[in-house]
């Protein structure tokens, strides 16, 4: 057994899904950690927020973008942990289909679009913790 000195960090995780076949990237700016890592968008929930309404924040925020919470278009994929060397995080990760509103770095971020379906992305570095969320979404995307 695993003992965990740190407080968990509560993350809301939304992947934008782009025609069923292409997902939105963000590439880290400088000043965070992980600074030029690739990731998914989100962000901390803060105090007495709910995951949902802590995506739907830090997508407008990041991103400039609204999303559709239809449950047509928006799906609780899985919920990760991952112990990074400065925070131990939950990641609620979220499948997001449709969206008002051109993607855009509000942040200072890069943005790029990837293949879900390549074996390869052509972003790199990637975040440890996110490559156990691009094979939860292959397996989803499989299933449908």
């Amino acid at each position: 057994m695993t003992v965990r000195s740190r407080p968990i960090v509560e993350v809301a995780v939304g992947i934008l899904l782009k025609e069923g076949r292409e997902v939105l990237m963000a590439k880290r700016p400088d000043g965070k950690p992980y600074a030029g890592y690739w990731e998914f968008p989100g962000g901390k929930l803060e105090t007495n927020e709910s995951m949902v309404s802590a995506l739907c924040r830090e997508l407008k925020e990041e991103l400039g973008v609204t999303i559709s919470l239809n449950p047509n278009d928006f799906a609780e994929l899985t919920i990760l942990e991952h112990d990074y060397p400065h925070a131990y995080v939950r990641l609620h990760v979220c499948l997001v289909k449709q969206w008002k509103g051109d993607p855009a770095g509000l942040e200072g971020q890069e943005l790029a679009w990837q293949s879900v379906f390549d074996s390869r992305l052509s972003v790199d570095p990637v975040l440890p913790a996110a490559w156990p969320m691009i094979e939860c979404l292959q397996n989803y995307l499989q299933q449908k």
